[in-house]
């Protein structure tokens, strides 16, 4: 997961980061159970393929969670290349391990408004010859992962931020503002028609315009008969979020009657900047891993797609890679549980 920074204070919370994510990141003592065992549905996280050269990481991972999702290698990013050629060997890497351990893989994501891989740009810019590129590639991968991806981000962060439309992209200028959309769903549906159709985005819980945005988008595509299948809420939050955002985001979106999927969570430490309260703000990241789990969990059945957290240990996350001083996840980077975790389990519990 990808976007435009929200760290002003990046400067000042890095020259503090090795004592703040020691304050930021205490692990529970004690042995705790598998994730996976204490909710009725899949329980999800991210990797890349480097991860599994790591015997710690493949280890927690099997052990507490039922679904895995490539942070970044099923993207154009990484498949197309620039002769216009294509590469699986990561996400093959992925999807064995997922299979070898009974894990069921998620494919994110298809369509992204920030890929633009040059085989694309360099195309004939006739819509026609485009069109048949664009088809190709969305046929191709899915292809190649049908019967074993439940499901795809099938376009990813349409929105734009302040709510006020949809996102321009070389792929909206080519096919299409809604077209475009459209046009990778029925493919996707062609090239494998058991998998879950999503559309994915992020800052819904603390955007109202953004998440109103989003469901006029389920709405115009829904009424023209696009094969959506699911509708993703991305889930990266800042310790910060007024308590109850997260519960009336998913209560809005399951006014669709379509399976749900918490795809990406993670909860921030650092928003609030070097100087923060630490115990308060790991008090809030716990209350929101499970304010998000009991909402999950209050849903239909049907409409419970997976809960996924983007990243298993803290030093594995993208929001670590931006500053060293955050720990937005459920282990710390030795792999041992955190309060965050306590705070989900008990959740799921209830």
């Amino acid at each position: 997961m990808t976007w435009t920074t929200r760290r002003a204070v990046l400067g000042s919370a890095l020259a503090l980061a090795a004592c703040g994510k020691q304050a930021n990141s205490q692990p529970i003592p004690g042995p705790v159970p598998p994730l996976k065992s204490l909710a009725p549905f899949p329980m999800g996280t991210c990797l890349q393929a480097r991860f599994l050269d790591d015997p710690t990481w493949t280890t927690l991972a099997a052990d507490h969670f039922s679904q895995l999702t490539a942070e970044w290698e099923m993207k154009m990013e990484y498949i197309a290349k620039p002769d216009g050629g294509f590469q699986f060997d990561r996400a093959d890497r992925i999807a064995d391990f997922a299979g070898r351990n009974g894990m069921r893989l998620f494919g994110h994501a298809l369509v992204w408004y920030a890929n633009e891989p040059d085989a694309f740009k360099n195309l004939d810019e006739t819509r026609q010859a485009f069109g048949r590129a664009y088809d190709n590639y969305i046929t191709a991968v899915v292809g190649r992962y049908r019967g074993r991806a439940s499901g795809w981000d099938v376009v990813n962060e349409p929105i734009l931020d302040d709510g006020s439309g949809l996102r321009q992209s070389l792929w909206s200028r080519r096919l299409g503002e809604i077209d475009h959309i459209r046009r990778a769903l029925d493919t996707a549906r062609a090239a494998d028609p058991d998998a879950v159709l999503f559309i994915n985005d992020y800052n819904l819980e603390s955007r109202p315009a953004k998440l109103a945005a989003y469901q006029r988008l389920i709405e115009k595509l829904l009424a023209a008969g696009a094969p959506l299948g699911g509708i993703g809420c991305q889930t990266h939050t800042e310790s910060e979020l007024p308590p109850g955002s997260i519960a009336r985001t998913l209560t809005d979106l399951a006014r669709f009657g379509l399976p749900l999927h918490v795809s990406e969570m993670d909860v921030s430490l650092v928003q609030g900047g070097p100087f923060a309260n630490k115990d308060l703000a790991r008090q809030r990241q716990g209350e929101l891993y499970a304010e998000a789990a009991a909402a999950f969990a209050a849903l239909p059945a049907a409409q419970q797609f997976a809960f996924t957290v983007w990243g298993v240990r803290d030093g594995d996350s993208w929001l670590a890679r931006e500053n060293r001083a955050d720990a937005p996840l459920l282990f710390d980077d030795a792999g041992r549980a955190k309060a965050s975790f306590s705070a989900l389990a008990a959740a799921l519990r209830r």
